[in-house]
């Protein structure tokens, strides 16, 4: 870490480092827009299991957002399988009493990867909130060198607050998007997936308009980002990641009109980052290949 651009990055007695008064995560966030390739030359899976320098590397497969868990399962062991050095559990939890199951926090406890697949981000949300099990996948985060990742609904519960609802093809008007609490993985943080082929645009910048103070993060399908020291992006992937910065709005309508009216907003920030290219979450800085590199080695 190159101490003159993080003047402020210490450590405490704990063994946990801050910068600027937060924790810095030991650990990395994978998030994936959804659809990542399984079958061909799966870039975005295989960037994330070489994050791991591990023999084998356990991984374990969180479905609690799908439907269909036994195949997405099937799904993702392929795709494991084919990269190789690979050890892939399951967890098909669907009640939240099984998430106080001792049996699977240990098997969190002793993972490299956690993956959260994708279905329904409110099924991650309302069964895992505030168990020993979601608490123990934090501290891990927090505290060892490890991965959390998430693909299209597990990617948007990763930030503090989460999309579950509103439809793409509305204008940009007031009260057309719902938002809950997330997973809080990435502070200040709203993230939104399949944001290219469906157009969801309008609904991440209502949220951002809302509250300035977030960045809205847009995941392209088949693309992702990795997040190191909770604040260092990297774009992966074959498509784009789109970056709301509501810091320099100078005006919008947004508490002065009605739900369903449209909202006016001046000077919000939009950056698109494709694969090598990086955001600074700290500093809201674009980053260019070379610059990236360069932080992520200091």
């Amino acid at each position: 870490m190159d101490a003159k651009r993080f003047p402020n990055y210490t450590r405490e007695n704990k063994g946990l480092e801050k910068l600027n008064g937060a924790v810095v995560p030991k650990g990395v966030v994978v998030a994936v827009g959804g659809n990542e390739d399984k079958e061909h030359d799966l870039l975005v899976l295989r960037r994330m299991v070489a994050l791991i320098k591990n023999n084998p590397i356990i991984i374990e497969v969180i479905t609690t957002a799908s439907e269909i868990p036994e195949e997405t399962g099937k799904m993702y062991q392929r795709a494991f399988d084919r990269i190789g050095n690979t050890t892939v559990q399951f967890m098909h939890i669907n009640k939240r009493t099984q998430a106080e199951d001792e049996q699977y926090i240990q098997r969190i406890k002793k993972s490299h990867i956690v993956f959260f697949t994708g279905g329904d981000q409110l099924r991650i949300t309302s069964t895992l909130g505030g168990t020993v099990f979601l608490n123990t996948i934090i501290n891990k985060y927090y505290t060892e060198d490890c991965i959390v990742a998430g693909t299209s609904a597990g990617a948007t519960a990763m930030g503090q607050t989460m999309i579950y609802d509103g439809e793409s093809s509305e204008a940009l008007v007031k009260g057309s998007v719902e938002v809950t609490a997330g997973l809080g993985l990435i502070p200040n943080v709203v993230i939104d997936s399949h944001f290219i082929t469906r157009g969801r645009f309008s609904r991440l910048m209502e949220i951002i308009t809302t509250n300035p103070g977030n960045i809205g993060i847009g995941l392209g399908e088949d693309t992702g980002i990795i997040i190191r020291n909770g604040c260092l992006i990297e774009a992966i992937g074959n498509g784009l990641v789109v970056i709301f910065d509501g810091k320099h709005i100078r005006y919008s309508n947004i508490s002065s009109i009605k739900s369903g009216e449209a909202i006016a907003v001046e000077n919000m920030h939009v950056h698109t980052l494709v694969n090598g290219y990086g955001y600074d979450l700290l500093t809201d800085k674009f980053l260019m290949p070379v610059e990236l590199a360069h932080i992520s080695t200091s």
